[in-house]
Protein backbone atom coordinates (compact mmCIF):
# COMPACT_ATOMS: atom_id res chain seq x y z
CA UNK A 1 0.00 0.00 0.00
CA UNK A 2 1.34 3.43 -0.96
CA UNK A 3 2.12 6.09 1.63
CA UNK A 4 0.05 8.67 -0.28
CA UNK A 5 -2.97 8.38 -2.55
CA UNK A 6 -4.05 11.28 -4.76
CA UNK A 7 -7.56 11.24 -6.19
CA UNK A 8 -7.64 13.12 -9.49
CA UNK A 9 -4.80 13.83 -11.92
CA UNK A 10 -5.35 17.49 -12.68
CA UNK A 11 -2.45 19.92 -12.26
CA UNK A 12 -3.12 20.34 -8.53
CA UNK A 13 -3.26 16.62 -7.87
CA UNK A 14 -0.09 15.98 -9.84
CA UNK A 15 1.71 18.91 -8.19
CA UNK A 16 0.89 17.42 -4.78
CA UNK A 17 2.00 13.98 -5.96
CA UNK A 18 5.34 15.26 -7.28
CA UNK A 19 6.02 17.04 -3.98
CA UNK A 20 5.17 13.96 -1.95
CA UNK A 21 7.36 11.78 -4.14
CA UNK A 22 10.13 14.38 -3.80
CA UNK A 23 9.93 13.78 -0.04
CA UNK A 24 10.72 10.11 -0.63
CA UNK A 25 7.18 8.82 -0.17
CA UNK A 26 5.46 6.16 -2.25
CA UNK A 27 2.63 7.83 -4.18
CA UNK A 28 -0.28 6.57 -6.28
CA UNK A 29 -2.58 8.80 -8.33
CA UNK A 30 -6.06 7.62 -9.29
CA UNK A 31 -7.77 9.14 -12.34
CA UNK A 32 -11.36 8.34 -13.38
CA UNK A 33 -10.70 9.17 -17.04
CA UNK A 34 -8.80 7.05 -19.49
CA UNK A 35 -6.25 9.85 -19.87
CA UNK A 36 -4.71 11.91 -17.11
CA UNK A 37 -4.88 15.66 -16.86
CA UNK A 38 -8.25 16.79 -15.49
CA UNK A 39 -8.79 20.26 -16.95
CA UNK A 40 -5.48 20.20 -18.82
CA UNK A 41 -6.04 17.67 -21.60
CA UNK A 42 -5.51 17.77 -25.36
CA UNK A 43 -7.40 15.58 -27.82
CA UNK A 44 -8.50 15.24 -31.45
CA UNK A 45 -12.20 15.91 -30.95
CA UNK A 46 -13.06 17.29 -34.41
CA UNK A 47 -10.98 15.83 -37.26
CA UNK A 48 -7.80 13.74 -37.43
CA UNK A 49 -4.70 15.87 -37.08
CA UNK A 50 -6.49 18.73 -35.25
CA UNK A 51 -5.31 18.79 -31.62
CA UNK A 52 -7.63 20.72 -29.30
CA UNK A 53 -7.14 21.79 -25.70
CA UNK A 54 -10.27 20.55 -23.99
CA UNK A 55 -10.34 22.98 -21.06
CA UNK A 56 -7.26 25.06 -20.20
CA UNK A 57 -5.62 26.57 -23.27
CA UNK A 58 -3.38 29.57 -22.48
CA UNK A 59 -1.07 29.43 -19.49
CA UNK A 60 0.24 32.68 -17.97
CA UNK A 61 0.83 30.84 -14.69
CA UNK A 62 3.07 28.25 -16.37
CA UNK A 63 5.88 30.82 -16.18
CA UNK A 64 4.80 32.59 -13.03
CA UNK A 65 3.32 30.15 -10.50
CA UNK A 66 5.69 29.51 -7.57
CA UNK A 67 5.21 25.79 -8.13
CA UNK A 68 6.10 25.93 -11.82
CA UNK A 69 8.98 28.34 -11.18
CA UNK A 70 10.44 25.63 -8.94
CA UNK A 71 9.48 22.72 -11.18
CA UNK A 72 10.81 24.37 -14.39
CA UNK A 73 8.66 23.09 -17.23
CA UNK A 74 11.33 23.86 -19.83
CA UNK A 75 13.77 21.58 -18.02
CA UNK A 76 11.14 18.84 -18.30
CA UNK A 77 10.82 19.24 -22.06
CA UNK A 78 7.76 21.50 -22.21
CA UNK A 79 8.18 24.25 -24.79
CA UNK A 80 6.08 27.27 -23.92
CA UNK A 81 5.33 29.46 -26.94
CA UNK A 82 4.27 33.01 -26.11
CA UNK A 83 2.52 35.09 -28.80
CA UNK A 84 3.72 38.68 -29.22
CA UNK A 85 0.25 39.80 -28.11
CA UNK A 86 -1.00 38.11 -24.95
CA UNK A 87 -4.64 39.02 -25.55
CA UNK A 88 -6.78 41.37 -27.61
CA UNK A 89 -10.25 42.88 -27.36
CA UNK A 90 -11.84 44.01 -30.64
CA UNK A 91 -14.64 46.58 -30.80
CA UNK A 92 -17.33 47.19 -33.41
CA UNK A 93 -15.52 50.30 -34.61
CA UNK A 94 -12.90 48.11 -36.28
CA UNK A 95 -10.21 48.81 -33.70
CA UNK A 96 -8.97 46.59 -30.89
CA UNK A 97 -7.19 46.96 -27.62
CA UNK A 98 -4.10 44.77 -27.76
CA UNK A 99 -2.11 43.75 -24.70
CA UNK A 100 1.34 43.14 -26.13
CA UNK A 101 3.99 41.43 -24.04
CA UNK A 102 5.87 44.68 -24.55
CA UNK A 103 4.22 47.10 -22.10
CA UNK A 104 5.64 50.14 -23.91
CA UNK A 105 4.07 49.06 -27.21
CA UNK A 106 0.73 48.54 -25.46
CA UNK A 107 0.91 51.99 -23.90
CA UNK A 108 1.81 53.62 -27.21
CA UNK A 109 -1.12 52.03 -29.03
CA UNK A 110 -3.65 52.97 -26.33
CA UNK A 111 -3.14 56.65 -27.14
CA UNK A 112 -4.60 59.00 -24.57
CA UNK A 113 -5.22 56.11 -22.14
CA UNK A 114 -1.70 54.74 -22.49
CA UNK A 115 -0.35 56.71 -19.55
CA UNK A 116 -3.18 55.48 -17.33
CA UNK A 117 -2.54 51.87 -18.42
CA UNK A 118 1.13 52.27 -17.55
CA UNK A 119 0.23 53.73 -14.17
CA UNK A 120 -2.02 50.76 -13.45
CA UNK A 121 0.36 48.00 -14.51
CA UNK A 122 3.99 49.17 -14.60
CA UNK A 123 4.50 48.91 -10.80
CA UNK A 124 2.93 45.43 -10.79
CA UNK A 125 5.03 44.30 -13.74
CA UNK A 126 8.19 45.56 -12.05
CA UNK A 127 7.54 43.46 -8.91
CA UNK A 128 5.56 40.64 -10.49
CA UNK A 129 6.99 37.76 -8.38
CA UNK A 130 5.72 39.41 -5.19
CA UNK A 131 2.34 40.07 -6.83
CA UNK A 132 2.07 36.41 -7.84
CA UNK A 133 3.16 35.14 -4.43
CA UNK A 134 0.40 37.23 -2.84
CA UNK A 135 -2.30 36.09 -5.26
CA UNK A 136 -1.19 32.44 -5.05
CA UNK A 137 -1.14 32.30 -1.25
CA UNK A 138 -3.42 30.13 0.86
CA UNK A 139 -5.43 33.28 1.80
CA UNK A 140 -4.45 32.66 5.43
CA UNK A 141 -0.77 33.61 5.33
CA UNK A 142 -0.77 36.41 2.77
CA UNK A 143 2.72 37.86 2.20
CA UNK A 144 2.74 41.59 2.92
CA UNK A 145 5.09 43.60 0.74
CA UNK A 146 5.08 46.96 -1.06
CA UNK A 147 4.02 45.10 -4.20
CA UNK A 148 1.13 43.45 -2.35
CA UNK A 149 -0.03 46.83 -1.07
CA UNK A 150 0.12 48.32 -4.57
CA UNK A 151 -1.86 45.34 -5.85
CA UNK A 152 -4.44 45.81 -3.11
CA UNK A 153 -4.89 49.51 -3.81
CA UNK A 154 -5.45 48.84 -7.50
CA UNK A 155 -7.86 46.07 -6.61
CA UNK A 156 -9.95 48.43 -4.51
CA UNK A 157 -9.89 51.11 -7.20
CA UNK A 158 -10.97 48.84 -10.04
CA UNK A 159 -13.68 47.16 -7.96
CA UNK A 160 -15.25 50.51 -7.04
CA UNK A 161 -16.87 53.38 -8.96
CA UNK A 162 -13.33 54.72 -9.38
CA UNK A 163 -12.82 52.23 -12.20
CA UNK A 164 -14.71 54.65 -14.43
CA UNK A 165 -12.26 57.45 -13.68
CA UNK A 166 -8.91 55.97 -14.71
CA UNK A 167 -9.58 55.73 -18.46
CA UNK A 168 -11.22 58.33 -20.70
CA UNK A 169 -11.63 56.35 -23.93
CA UNK A 170 -13.45 53.15 -24.91
CA UNK A 171 -10.62 50.77 -25.80
CA UNK A 172 -8.63 50.55 -22.56
CA UNK A 173 -11.69 49.97 -20.31
CA UNK A 174 -12.89 47.18 -22.60
CA UNK A 175 -9.40 45.65 -22.71
CA UNK A 176 -9.22 45.37 -18.93
CA UNK A 177 -12.84 44.30 -18.52
CA UNK A 178 -12.34 41.45 -20.97
CA UNK A 179 -9.55 39.93 -18.93
CA UNK A 180 -11.40 40.53 -15.65
CA UNK A 181 -14.29 38.44 -16.99
CA UNK A 182 -12.22 35.24 -17.11
CA UNK A 183 -13.50 34.01 -13.76
CA UNK A 184 -17.12 33.89 -15.00
CA UNK A 185 -18.51 36.40 -12.55
CA UNK A 186 -19.51 40.04 -13.03
CA UNK A 187 -16.24 41.81 -13.89
CA UNK A 188 -16.49 44.50 -11.22
CA UNK A 189 -16.57 41.94 -8.41
CA UNK A 190 -13.42 41.88 -6.27
CA UNK A 191 -12.40 38.33 -7.33
CA UNK A 192 -12.84 39.20 -11.01
CA UNK A 193 -10.80 42.38 -10.68
CA UNK A 194 -8.09 40.55 -8.75
CA UNK A 195 -7.83 37.87 -11.44
CA UNK A 196 -7.86 40.54 -14.12
CA UNK A 197 -5.03 42.50 -12.53
CA UNK A 198 -2.94 39.37 -12.07
CA UNK A 199 -3.49 37.99 -15.56
CA UNK A 200 -3.01 41.35 -17.24
CA UNK A 201 0.22 41.90 -15.32
CA UNK A 202 1.55 38.53 -16.48
CA UNK A 203 0.56 39.45 -20.02
CA UNK A 204 3.34 42.05 -19.86
CA UNK A 205 5.85 39.71 -18.21
CA UNK A 206 6.15 36.28 -19.82
CA UNK A 207 2.93 36.57 -21.78
CA UNK A 208 0.16 34.02 -22.07
CA UNK A 209 1.95 31.04 -23.64
CA UNK A 210 0.59 27.86 -25.14
CA UNK A 211 2.60 24.62 -24.85
CA UNK A 212 3.84 23.20 -28.12
CA UNK A 213 1.57 20.29 -29.00
CA UNK A 214 -1.13 21.19 -26.49
CA UNK A 215 -1.81 21.67 -22.79
CA UNK A 216 -1.47 17.92 -22.25
CA UNK A 217 2.29 18.50 -22.36
CA UNK A 218 2.15 20.14 -18.92
CA UNK A 219 0.45 17.27 -17.12
CA UNK A 220 2.45 14.69 -19.07
CA UNK A 221 5.64 16.32 -17.78
CA UNK A 222 4.35 16.22 -14.20
CA UNK A 223 3.33 12.59 -14.54
CA UNK A 224 6.69 11.66 -16.07
CA UNK A 225 8.52 13.26 -13.15
CA UNK A 226 6.25 11.45 -10.70
CA UNK A 227 6.96 8.12 -12.35
CA UNK A 228 10.68 8.86 -12.37
CA UNK A 229 10.39 9.30 -8.63
CA UNK A 230 8.73 5.89 -8.30
CA UNK A 231 5.10 7.07 -8.24
CA UNK A 232 2.24 5.52 -10.19
CA UNK A 233 -0.67 6.98 -12.17
CA UNK A 234 -3.67 4.68 -12.48
CA UNK A 235 -6.16 5.81 -15.12
CA UNK A 236 -9.67 4.50 -15.71
CA UNK A 237 -10.22 4.10 -11.97
CA UNK A 238 -13.05 6.11 -10.48
CA UNK A 239 -12.70 6.15 -6.70
CA UNK A 240 -16.10 5.64 -5.08
CA UNK A 241 -15.02 5.34 -1.47
CA UNK A 242 -11.99 6.24 0.59
CA UNK A 243 -12.09 2.68 1.85
CA UNK A 244 -10.78 1.57 -1.56
CA UNK A 245 -7.48 3.25 -0.73
CA UNK A 246 -6.81 1.00 2.25
CA UNK A 247 -4.39 2.03 4.97
CA UNK A 248 -2.80 4.84 2.96
CA UNK A 249 -1.37 7.34 5.43
CA UNK A 250 -2.40 10.45 3.50
CA UNK A 251 -5.08 11.05 0.88
CA UNK A 252 -5.25 14.20 -1.22
CA UNK A 253 -8.41 14.79 -3.23
CA UNK A 254 -8.18 16.92 -6.36
CA UNK A 255 -11.97 17.00 -6.51
CA UNK A 256 -14.91 19.34 -6.18
CA UNK A 257 -16.60 19.59 -2.76
CA UNK A 258 -19.52 17.58 -4.17
CA UNK A 259 -17.16 14.78 -5.28
CA UNK A 260 -15.45 14.74 -1.90
CA UNK A 261 -18.84 14.30 -0.22
CA UNK A 262 -19.66 11.48 -2.65
CA UNK A 263 -16.38 9.69 -1.96
CA UNK A 264 -16.00 10.30 1.79
CA UNK A 265 -19.70 10.20 2.67
CA UNK A 266 -20.61 9.99 6.34
CA UNK A 267 -16.94 9.71 7.22
CA UNK A 268 -16.66 13.48 7.04
CA UNK A 269 -17.42 15.43 10.22
CA UNK A 270 -21.08 16.43 10.05
CA UNK A 271 -20.48 20.18 10.26
CA UNK A 272 -17.83 20.17 7.55
CA UNK A 273 -19.97 18.01 5.30
CA UNK A 274 -22.89 20.42 5.66
CA UNK A 275 -20.61 23.30 4.66
CA UNK A 276 -19.46 21.41 1.57
CA UNK A 277 -23.05 20.65 0.63
CA UNK A 278 -23.81 24.37 0.85
CA UNK A 279 -20.99 25.40 -1.50
CA UNK A 280 -22.46 27.58 -4.22
CA UNK A 281 -21.45 26.71 -7.76
CA UNK A 282 -21.15 29.44 -10.34
CA UNK A 283 -22.17 30.08 -13.92
CA UNK A 284 -20.98 27.68 -16.56
CA UNK A 285 -19.09 27.48 -19.81
CA UNK A 286 -20.18 26.08 -23.15
CA UNK A 287 -16.99 24.86 -24.83
CA UNK A 288 -16.67 24.74 -28.64
CA UNK A 289 -13.64 23.50 -30.60
CA UNK A 290 -13.33 24.38 -34.28
CA UNK A 291 -11.28 22.83 -37.05
CA UNK A 292 -10.61 25.59 -39.59
CA UNK A 293 -9.36 25.62 -43.16
CA UNK A 294 -7.27 28.73 -42.49
CA UNK A 295 -6.53 31.52 -39.99
CA UNK A 296 -9.36 33.63 -38.59
CA UNK A 297 -9.79 36.81 -40.72
CA UNK A 298 -9.79 39.33 -37.88
CA UNK A 299 -10.78 42.82 -38.95
CA UNK A 300 -8.88 44.89 -36.37
CA UNK A 301 -5.08 45.20 -36.50
CA UNK A 302 -3.23 43.20 -33.87
CA UNK A 303 -5.87 40.50 -33.40
CA UNK A 304 -4.15 38.08 -35.78
CA UNK A 305 -1.07 38.16 -33.53
CA UNK A 306 -2.92 37.60 -30.26
CA UNK A 307 -3.01 34.18 -28.66
CA UNK A 308 -6.25 34.93 -26.78
CA UNK A 309 -9.17 37.21 -27.64
CA UNK A 310 -12.15 38.38 -25.61
CA UNK A 311 -15.23 38.88 -27.75
CA UNK A 312 -18.04 40.81 -26.14
CA UNK A 313 -17.79 44.39 -27.31
CA UNK A 314 -17.66 47.39 -25.01
CA UNK A 315 -17.24 47.47 -21.23
CA UNK A 316 -20.98 48.14 -20.89
CA UNK A 317 -21.81 45.10 -23.02
CA UNK A 318 -19.51 42.90 -20.95
CA UNK A 319 -21.12 44.04 -17.72
CA UNK A 320 -24.62 43.47 -19.09
CA UNK A 321 -23.78 40.02 -20.46
CA UNK A 322 -22.19 38.79 -17.23
CA UNK A 323 -24.95 40.15 -14.99
CA UNK A 324 -27.49 38.34 -17.19
CA UNK A 325 -25.63 35.04 -16.93
CA UNK A 326 -25.25 35.44 -13.17
CA UNK A 327 -29.02 35.92 -12.97
CA UNK A 328 -29.58 32.69 -14.91
CA UNK A 329 -30.42 34.34 -18.25
CA UNK A 330 -28.89 33.48 -21.61
CA UNK A 331 -27.76 36.41 -23.74
CA UNK A 332 -27.74 36.67 -27.52
CA UNK A 333 -24.21 38.04 -27.42
CA UNK A 334 -22.37 35.94 -24.83
CA UNK A 335 -18.88 36.70 -23.62
CA UNK A 336 -16.79 34.48 -25.86
CA UNK A 337 -13.16 33.73 -25.15
CA UNK A 338 -11.14 32.31 -28.03
CA UNK A 339 -7.58 31.01 -28.24
CA UNK A 340 -5.78 30.60 -31.54
CA UNK A 341 -2.72 28.47 -30.75
CA UNK A 342 -1.72 28.34 -34.41
CA UNK A 343 -0.37 31.88 -34.05
CA UNK A 344 2.75 30.31 -32.53
CA UNK A 345 2.23 26.54 -32.68
CA UNK A 346 1.88 25.00 -36.15
CA UNK A 347 1.70 21.47 -34.70
CA UNK A 348 -1.96 21.82 -33.69
CA UNK A 349 -3.40 21.27 -37.20
CA UNK A 350 -2.39 20.06 -40.67
CA UNK A 351 -0.30 22.49 -42.71
CA UNK A 352 -2.18 25.68 -43.56
CA UNK A 353 -5.11 24.78 -41.30
CA UNK A 354 -5.91 25.81 -37.73
CA UNK A 355 -7.70 24.93 -34.53
CA UNK A 356 -9.73 27.48 -32.62
CA UNK A 357 -10.60 27.12 -28.95
CA UNK A 358 -13.72 28.91 -27.74
CA UNK A 359 -15.96 29.02 -24.71
CA UNK A 360 -19.00 31.13 -23.97
CA UNK A 361 -20.47 32.00 -20.59
CA UNK A 362 -23.90 30.52 -19.80
CA UNK A 363 -26.06 30.11 -16.69
CA UNK A 364 -25.24 27.33 -14.27
CA UNK A 365 -26.29 23.92 -15.55
CA UNK A 366 -27.33 25.18 -18.98
CA UNK A 367 -27.96 22.43 -21.54
CA UNK A 368 -28.18 24.95 -24.39
CA UNK A 369 -25.79 24.62 -27.32
CA UNK A 370 -24.79 28.25 -27.91
CA UNK A 371 -22.18 27.50 -30.56
CA UNK A 372 -24.15 29.41 -33.23
CA UNK A 373 -24.21 32.48 -30.97
CA UNK A 374 -20.49 32.12 -30.40
CA UNK A 375 -19.89 31.84 -34.13
CA UNK A 376 -21.87 35.05 -34.45
CA UNK A 377 -19.62 36.78 -31.94
CA UNK A 378 -16.51 35.66 -33.85
CA UNK A 379 -18.05 36.62 -37.20
CA UNK A 380 -18.89 40.03 -35.72
CA UNK A 381 -15.18 40.82 -35.46
CA UNK A 382 -13.91 38.50 -38.20
CA UNK A 383 -16.28 38.57 -41.21
CA UNK A 384 -15.97 35.38 -43.24
CA UNK A 385 -15.17 33.16 -40.25
CA UNK A 386 -18.12 30.83 -40.94
CA UNK A 387 -16.69 29.89 -44.32
CA UNK A 388 -13.55 28.47 -42.65
CA UNK A 389 -15.29 25.96 -40.39
CA UNK A 390 -14.52 22.36 -41.34
CA UNK A 391 -15.93 20.80 -38.17
CA UNK A 392 -16.84 21.72 -34.60
CA UNK A 393 -17.24 19.90 -31.32
CA UNK A 394 -19.59 21.24 -28.64
CA UNK A 395 -19.74 20.48 -24.94
CA UNK A 396 -22.53 22.30 -23.10
CA UNK A 397 -22.31 23.31 -19.46
CA UNK A 398 -24.63 20.41 -18.60
CA UNK A 399 -22.26 18.05 -20.42
CA UNK A 400 -19.19 19.21 -18.51
CA UNK A 401 -19.52 16.91 -15.45
CA UNK A 402 -19.43 13.84 -17.71
CA UNK A 403 -16.02 15.02 -18.92
CA UNK A 404 -14.81 16.11 -15.49
CA UNK A 405 -16.88 15.52 -12.37
CA UNK A 406 -15.33 18.60 -10.76
CA UNK A 407 -17.21 20.87 -13.21
CA UNK A 408 -20.54 20.88 -11.38
CA UNK A 409 -23.15 22.46 -13.66
CA UNK A 410 -20.38 23.58 -16.00
CA UNK A 411 -18.63 25.64 -13.31
CA UNK A 412 -14.96 25.19 -14.25
CA UNK A 413 -13.80 26.87 -11.02
CA UNK A 414 -15.24 24.22 -8.65
CA UNK A 415 -17.20 26.89 -6.79
CA UNK A 416 -18.56 30.34 -7.54
CA UNK A 417 -15.95 33.10 -7.30
CA UNK A 418 -17.80 35.28 -4.81
CA UNK A 419 -15.78 37.32 -2.33
CA UNK A 420 -16.70 34.92 0.47
CA UNK A 421 -15.94 31.79 -1.55
CA UNK A 422 -12.66 33.21 -2.80
CA UNK A 423 -11.29 33.90 0.66
CA UNK A 424 -13.00 31.03 2.48
CA UNK A 425 -12.78 28.23 -0.07
CA UNK A 426 -14.43 25.76 0.44
CA UNK A 427 -15.51 26.53 4.01
CA UNK A 428 -14.61 29.07 6.73
CA UNK A 429 -11.79 27.34 8.60
CA UNK A 430 -8.16 28.15 9.37
CA UNK A 431 -6.81 25.24 7.31
CA UNK A 432 -8.81 25.20 4.05
CA UNK A 433 -7.20 21.92 2.93
CA UNK A 434 -8.00 19.83 5.99
CA UNK A 435 -11.26 17.87 5.86
CA UNK A 436 -11.48 16.95 9.52
CA UNK A 437 -10.70 13.35 8.62
CA UNK A 438 -7.19 12.47 9.80
CA UNK A 439 -4.80 12.37 6.86
CA UNK A 440 -7.42 13.42 4.27
CA UNK A 441 -7.01 16.72 2.42
CA UNK A 442 -8.79 18.63 -0.33
CA UNK A 443 -6.32 20.01 -2.91
CA UNK A 444 -8.42 21.16 -5.87
CA UNK A 445 -9.33 24.60 -7.19
CA UNK A 446 -12.16 24.49 -4.64
CA UNK A 447 -9.42 25.53 -2.19
CA UNK A 448 -7.18 28.63 -2.27
CA UNK A 449 -5.96 30.15 -4.46
CA UNK A 450 -8.76 28.93 -6.76
CA UNK A 451 -8.94 27.99 -10.42
CA UNK A 452 -6.16 27.94 -12.99
CA UNK A 453 -3.25 25.77 -14.05
CA UNK A 454 -0.79 26.75 -11.33
CA UNK A 455 -0.48 23.73 -9.03
CA UNK A 456 -0.62 25.91 -5.94
CA UNK A 457 -3.67 24.36 -4.27
CA UNK A 458 -1.87 21.02 -4.51
CA UNK A 459 1.32 22.59 -3.19
CA UNK A 460 -0.34 24.10 -0.12
CA UNK A 461 -2.30 20.95 0.67
CA UNK A 462 0.75 18.70 0.25
CA UNK A 463 2.80 20.96 2.53
CA UNK A 464 0.15 20.60 5.25
CA UNK A 465 0.05 16.83 4.83
CA UNK A 466 3.83 16.55 4.92
CA UNK A 467 4.03 18.51 8.17
CA UNK A 468 1.04 16.98 9.90
CA UNK A 469 1.17 13.33 8.83
CA UNK A 470 4.85 12.78 8.10
CA UNK A 471 6.55 15.40 10.27
CA UNK A 472 8.40 16.75 7.23
CA UNK A 473 8.91 20.53 7.39
CA UNK A 474 11.14 20.86 4.34
CA UNK A 475 10.35 23.90 2.22
CA UNK A 476 7.90 22.49 -0.35
CA UNK A 477 9.61 24.29 -3.22
CA UNK A 478 12.91 22.67 -2.27
CA UNK A 479 11.20 19.32 -2.76
CA UNK A 480 9.89 20.39 -6.17
CA UNK A 481 13.23 21.84 -7.28
CA UNK A 482 15.03 18.70 -6.11
CA UNK A 483 13.09 16.66 -8.63
CA UNK A 484 14.57 18.78 -11.40
CA UNK A 485 18.09 18.78 -9.94
CA UNK A 486 18.13 15.00 -9.54
CA UNK A 487 17.14 14.22 -13.13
Amino acid sequence: MADVAVVGSGPNGLAAAVMMAGAGLEVEVYEAGETLGGGCRTSEVTLPGFRHDICAGAHPMAYASPFFRAFDLAAHGVELLAPAASYAHPLDSGVAGVAWRDLDRTVDELGRDGKAWRGLFAPLVRDWPAVVDTAMSDMRHVPISPAAIRFGLRLLEQASPLWNTRFSGQVAPALFTGVATHVITPPRALPAVGAGLLLATLGHVGGWPVPRGGSQAIVDALAAELRRRGGRVITGHRVDSLAELGDTRAILCDTSPAELVRIAGDGLPAGYRRRLERVRYGAGACKVDFALSGPVPWQAPGCAEAGTLHLVGSRAEALAAEHAVAAGVHTDRPYTLVIQPGVVDPTRAPAGQHTLYAYGHVPHGSDRDISDLMVGQIERFAPGFRDLILAKHVRTAADMPAYNANYVGGDINAGAMTVWQTVFRPAPRWNPYSTGLPGVYLCSSATPPGGGVHGMAGTHAAAHALRTVFGNRTDPFDLVAATAADR
